[in-house]
C-alpha cells in the first residue's frame, strides 16, 4: 500500500512538471505574470537555511537532477544579456514548479476528502521536494542574478 502511495505521488509529481509549464505558457500572455515574476516567498538566508535548502541545492549540484534544466547555469565570465536570459529562465522554472505545486496539492485534496490522510501526506511531502524546494532555490538563485545584474548598474 504503502509503495503505491509512493509510485503514484512520484509519478503524478513528474507529471506536474508537464502541467506547471502549459499553466506558465499561459499565464505568460498575461499582466498578472510581471507580478509573479517578482514573486519571493522567503527571503532571509537564515529561514530558507532552517528549510533546508542548502541540502536541495546540493542534492540538485551534485545529482543526475542538475540535467533537468541545462539553461540555468551560469558562467564564470557572463553578460548583462546572459543574466536578463538566465533570470527569464529561473522565472519561468519557478512559476512551472509553483504551478505544479498547486496542481499536485489538488490531488492531496480530493485524498483528505476522501478520508486518505496517509495518501495526502505523501503526495504533498514528495510533492514539496519535487515542486516546492526547486521553486524556492530558484527564487533564491533570482535574488543573487539580481543583485549582479545591479552591479552592472542596468
Amino acid at each position: 500500500m504503502l509503495s503505491k502511495y509512493l509510485i503514484f505521488s512520484v509519478s503524478i509529481s513528474f507529471i506536474s512538471w508537464i502541467v506547471g509549464m502549459v499553466i506558465n505558457a499561459v499565464l505568460m500572455k498575461t499582466d498578472y505574470y510581471q507580478k509573479l515574476s517578482k514573486l519571493n516567498f522567503i527571503v532571509s538566508k537564515g529561514f530558507n537555511k532552517k528549510l533546508g535548502l542548502p541540502y536541495f541545492k546540493w542534492i540538485v549540484k551534485n545529482t543526475p537532477f542538475k540535467f533537468f534544466n541545462p539553461n540555468l547555469k551560469l558562467k564564470t565570465k557572463v553578460e548583462y544579456s546572459e543574466l536578463v536570459m538566465l533570470r527569464k529562465e529561473m522565472t519561468f522554472s519557478e512559476i512551472s514548479h509553483l504551478a505544479a505545486f498547486v496542481f499536485v496539492g489538488g490531488f492531496a485534496l480530493v485524498k483528505v476528502i476522501g478520508g486518505q490522510y496517509l495518501f495526502s501526506f505523501i503526495i504533498m511531502v514528495i510533492n514539496t521536494l519535487m515542486n516546492l524546494y526547486p521553486s524556492l532555490l530558484q527564487q533564491e538563485n533570482k535574488r543573487r542574478i539580481d543583485r549582479l545584474i545591479r552591479r552592472y548598474g542596468c
